[in-house]
């Protein structure tokens, strides 16, 4: 990059000193023949011109490539811009996986407790039989209890209090096998959820650390071109003075052939009045024939089709007016929570503001309609619109490949009439601008 910038520096110069000299020598030209030559100019040369003509080409094809190069090196960081704000919006959805898993998994772990403190109150129960039969002398004190009895009243009395005794330490003893096959599904039940949770929280980290090594370089291939773009500046007004240079002395050369040509262009202006009147007179009768005939029936062309229904105009309004309460904030990359700005992450952490999508759903939140927190969630979730039919609250989204919902990178609110509502990048803030068609992909009705 820098031998190729010092090339165009040091070709840059050369054409400034060459159309210099040419300047000089039409005005040696014009000045050379004493007396007469104020009266009339000395016409210059076929070869003077030739050369004249030459040094002009140069300086344009010099602007040209210039320009070429600026259009280039901005359209490279646009391109950047876009791969990060898509490697963002997959970190968004990777992170609303985690968060619903890390749910599951806390509530296994709760049942895994649960079963915990179930199987110790069974096993507490089993000990306190124990206890009772070493006390008794037996772990069968049926007998003893029977041989005791006053009398055969009592000893029935006693029978059926041994029989329901008996069930008791049976059921006891159900309910420990239960407890434990119960705690050891609810062990492996949260151990699998934590398990997920951890990898996918892993898979998030990844996506994360992919987006924010492409925000900085994106950042900073938008400083190399502000670098850049200083010296290309300087030579493209260097190739434009030494343009217009050359166009002036080629019209001193040619100053004396128009004053001869004067006259015979004034009569054909003339000439050419006269037909354009001619003409407009012919129109306007052509015109008032026209108006008079009877005029045709024109039948209406069908609208595109759009899957979306009629839009609530209340909830529209409701969120055009919670981001506008925002307008000036800036945006912060991965910011933005129901209830308003937020932290960013990464290269924007601790800039509290909205991104594009943070900033739609506090936007149709605030008007009691949940969408997902990313663009392309957004995009495939909610009803579509065509280009035709858009309508005030609609979302509309962009993409590196318009065929492709996948490179979706950037999501606003239209307004109607040609404007929209959006965060658009790092470094600026939420603002009303033009409706950009370039790479615009569709859009969608939250309130459908």
């Amino acid at each position: 990059m820098g031998t190729k910038a010092s090339t165009q520096r040091w070709t840059g110069t050369r054409p400034v000193r060459r159309m210099a000299g040419v300047v000089v020598v039409a005005a040696l030209c014009l000045v050379a023949a004493p007396g007469v030559a104020a009266a009339t100019p000395t016409n210059p040369s076929d070869e003077q011109i030739s050369a004249a003509r030459q040094q002009q080409d140069a300086a344009a094809q010099q602007v040209g490539s210039l320009s070429a190069e600026l259009a280039t090196a901005q359209a490279e960081v646009d391109a950047a811009r876009a791969q990060s704000a898509i490697a963002l919006d997959t970190f968004q959805a990777q992170q609303a996986e985690y968060e619903l898993a890390q749910v599951a998994a806390d509530a296994a772990a709760a049942s895994a407790d649960q079963a915990a403190a179930e199987l110790s109150t069974a096993r507490t129960n089993i000990a306190s039989f124990a206890r009772q039969s070493y006390q008794q002398g037996s772990t069968s004190p049926t007998l003893e209890a029977l041989t005791t009895a006053d009398g055969p009243a009592q000893m029935l009395e006693r029978a059926a209090l041994l029989e329901a005794a008996g069930a008791h330490q049976g059921d006891v003893v159900t309910a420990v096998t239960a407890a434990e096959e119960r705690a050891r599904a609810a062990e492996s039940a949260a151990q699998a959820s934590l398990a997920a949770a951890a990898t996918l929280e892993l898979e998030a980290e990844d996506a994360l650390a992919t987006a924010v090594a492409m925000e900085a370089g994106a950042r900073a291939q938008a400083a190399g071109l502000a670098a850049r773009q200083a010296t290309l500046e300087q030579e493209l007004a260097q190739a434009q003075q030494a343009l217009l240079g050359l166009q002036g002395a080629r019209a001193a050369a040619e100053q004396h052939a128009a004053q001869q040509a004067a006259a015979e262009r004034a009569a054909a202006e003339r000439a050419a009045a006269e037909r354009a009147a001619a003409e407009r007179a012919a129109a306007e009768r052509a015109a008032a024939e026209r108006a008079s005939a009877p005029t045709r029936s024109v039948v209406s062309q069908p609208r595109t089709s759009t899957s979306a229904g009629t839009g609530d105009s209340s909830a529209v309004e409701t969120a055009i007016s919670a981001a506008r309460r925002h307008l000036g904030t800036i945006y912060s990359w991965g910011g933005g929570s129901l209830t308003g700005p937020s932290m960013g992450w990464g290269v924007d952490a601790g800039i509290v503001g909205f991104d594009c999508s943070g900033l739609t759903r506090y936007a149709y939140a605030q008007a009691g309609v949940s969408i997902p927190r990313n663009s392309r969630a957004q995009y495939s979730a909610l009803p579509k619109v065509s280009r035709s039919d858009l309508q005030r609250g609609d979302l509309v989204f962009w993409a590196t490949n318009t065929s492709s919902p996948s490179t979706i990178h950037h999501v606003a609110i239209y307004l109607g009439g040609g404007q929209i509502l959006e965060a658009p990048q790092s470094g600026s803030v939420i603002r009303v601008t033009s409706m950009r068609w370039s790479g615009f992909i569709g859009g969608v009705r939250p309130s459908a």
